[in-house]
């Protein structure tokens, strides 16, 4: 990875970028790093198999401190996925096992693994550690005696995190405690990695400043200063979550959301929120993203920012490979190219998103199906003379090809992969059909 040799540079990048919340001492967190390369870290708790979109923006940041010769450290919360983070939550978490949060661990890892390079064999090279490691040798009572007696109650109940609950429905002693949980990891990675910053979500900044009190208060007034830096949790001008759709979340795991879904998830972002979201995740430099969102407001219709993000962030996090077919896609299914030639994965990821019906194989007549019951059937007209009318009209298509016969097949050698018939009326209008088989 690169590097960036001016650290204010770095800093001014990031402000402009919207990427900075909120940071402890500026001034002093700039003259450090001018002094030389840190290390520092960011915490992924597994509270489910696959991170998501709104994790996107901490792994950048580790990503673009290392770019500028910083060493940056992933840690996977082995220990502190067990106990729950109430942080921006009303209620309290569901529990997992040891199981289902150890192999979530490795799931993450291999996730986290595509933003910081953890084998270049340079100082900067990243180092991908779980908190199990140093929590779990750690008895009850040195835990109370040597971590619990620097905390004062008083001072945790006024933190954001806690305060709201107790508010709400309460808070049990399992997630009041994940603060010194937190806590002493930035102890342990102070000492251990000799980190000096940490950074996450700007829900964590209670959490993060505990952090800094007790190393504070356990290595002394003499020991170098640590830093917290948060990112915001980012919105959409609607008011609605980013990373969420009426699908639910946007994961990073191809299994759960696709990368056909991924790359449109970035292609249809709104206009309003275009430059925000250009300048927040695209790791492209100033002038270039200037640029393009000069183009873009010359000429909205184009959306050359949206493409340009979308091929940048799914290149990023699903490859090139998988960048080309989610376009290919798009192109066949949008702009009536050849739709048989997506191959299958990407297809059903398409299809998902246009809604399928599903027929028994044992209900396909030898030949196939009327293209105007298929119509019906898929729920793109309500009645067979709706499907007549749209097909005299010139607005039915079967796989993206019109269909001009009210009487036409649909055989079953046309259906995609031996699955699927693509309808479509007019030009936005998709839906497949599905010949499942016993």
């Amino acid at each position: 990875m690169g590097k960036v040799s001016d650290v204010s540079t770095l800093i001014d990048d990031l402000e402009w970028r919207g990427a900075i919340a909120q940071t402890t001492d500026r001034e002093q967190l700039v003259a450090r790093l001018i002094e030389g390369p840190i290390a520092l870290y960011c915490g992924f708790d597994p509270t489910a198999p696959s991170l998501h979109l709104g994790h996107l923006v901490p792994l950048l940041m580790l990503r673009r401190f290392q770019q500028a010769g910083h060493r940056p450290i992933a840690v996977v919360g082995g220990a502190t996925g067990l106990i729950g983070d109430p942080s921006g939550r009303s209620s309290e978490r569901s529990l997992n096992t040891g199981d289902t949060v150890a192999e979530w661990v490795q799931r993450l890892r291999t996730q986290i693994e595509h933003f910081v390079d953890f084998d270049s064999g340079e100082a900067n090279e990243g180092a991908l550690v779980s908190n199990l490691d140093w929590t779990k040798d750690l008895s009850t009572i040195d835990f109370l005696r040597d971590i619990g007696k620097h905390f004062s109650v008083n001072v945790m109940l006024s933190k954001d995190s806690v305060k709201s609950r107790l508010e709400d429905q309460g808070i049990s002693f399992t997630e009041f405690s994940y603060m010194v949980l937190q806590s002493w990891d930035y102890l342990n990675l102070y000492r251990e990695y000799g980190c000096r910053l940490q950074i996450g979500g700007s829900d964590q900044w209670g959490n993060i400043t505990a952090g800094l009190d007790l190393i504070r208060r356990v290595e002394g007034s003499d020991a170098e200063q640590a830093f917290a830096l948060t990112v915001p949790l980012v919105t959409k001008s609607d008011g609605a979550k980013f990373g969420k759709t009426e699908k639910g979340a946007i994961w990073l795991d191809p299994s759960m959301t696709s990368p056909y879904e991924f790359y449109q998830f970035w292609l249809n972002t709104d206009d309003r929120d275009i430059e925000n979201f250009f300048k927040l995740f695209s790791l492209r430099p100033r002038d270039e993203i200037e640029s393009i969102l000069s183009e873009q407001a010359e000429a909205p219709h184009s959306r050359v920012a949206q493409r340009s993000l979308a091929e940048e962030m799914t290149d990023l996090v699903h490859g090139q490979a998988e960048r080309e077919s989610a376009v290919n896609a798009a192109k066949a299914l949008f702009g009536g190219g050849d739709i048989a030639q997506v191959d299958e994965r990407t297809l059903e990821a398409v299809l998902s998103t246009a809604g399928v019906v599903e027929l028994d194989a044992a209900d396909v007549r030898d030949d196939g199906m009327s293209v105007v019951d298929l119509l019906v059937d898929s729920g793109l007209v309500d009645s067979k003379g709706a499907a007549r009318r749209a097909i005299k009209e010139g607005g039915a298509y079967l796989n993206n090809e019109r269909i001009t016969d009210q009487e036409q097949i649909a055989t079953t050698d046309q259906l995609l992969h031996g699955r699927w018939w693509l309808l479509r009326r007019g030009k936005k209008n998709f839906a497949g059909v599905e010949v499942k088989r016993s």
